[in-house]
């Protein structure tokens, strides 16, 4: 089985598990083994799900504002959460090629595999909405076949997406191109560097 294959079964899973609540503040109950490649893979994809559903919450225009900052709030924290799981995902990835004897005219890819497999989650998210306004009953026929039309684009964004990224893991095995990860360099989380945070004190 590809490592993409993979990653949209448990992402389908994810989303799927989600969708029986319904509800952004549902536990999340991470049927893979802790630690595996598995269950970060379902928690990445949880933390994007519920994130999807805390974006369309803020967009509501007659929310409260203390709500919408609440939101906001946890929209922050969810990004945070996204970029530490991505980085996360990029060790497992450093270490199970650690030993991989790289060519002398390897090359690097414009992006790690786990910054790829993100986009992975987000676009089965879109394929799940999307497909949930194809199902729509009550609506025009011209909706129905706007929305079918981006369908299937998405899905064939998706099949061209997971190529890529097995190509790339597979160059990588290979020893054609090697990855070079650059950690977070997020400055408005940092109390350090954010000129609001340090400015206080």
């Amino acid at each position: 089985m590809s490592f993409t294959t993979l990653s949209n079964r448990i992402f389908t899973e994810s989303i799927l598990d989600y969708h029986k609540e319904d509800h952004v503040d549902t536990p999340i109950q991470n049927p893979y083994e802790l630690r595996s490649i598995e269950y970060y893979l379902y928690l990445k994809n949880w933390i994007d799900t519920v994130q999807w559903h805390l974006e369309d919450i803020i967009r509501d225009p007659n929310i409260e504002p203390s709500e919408a900052l609440k939101i906001k709030r946890r929209i922050d924290k969810s990004n945070q959460d996204r970029t530490d799981l991505v980085e996360l995902i990029d060790s497992y990835f450093l270490d199970k090629y650690k030993s991989i004897q790289v060519k002398p005219d390897a090359t690097i890819n414009t992006e790690s595999p786990a910054w790829a497999i993100d986009r992975l989650s987000i676009l089965a998210l879109k394929i799940h909405h999307m497909r949930q306004e194809v199902e729509r009953t009550e609506t025009t026929a011209e909706h129905h076949a706007q929305c079918e039309a981006k369908l299937n684009i998405l899905l064939e964004q998706r099949h061209d997406l997971s190529t890529a990224i097995d190509q790339l893991i597979a160059d990588i095995e290979a020893g054609s191109k090697y990855m070079k990860v650059y950690k977070q360099m997020k400055m408005y989380n940092d109390p350090s560097l954010n000129p609001v945070l340090y400015g206080r004190k």
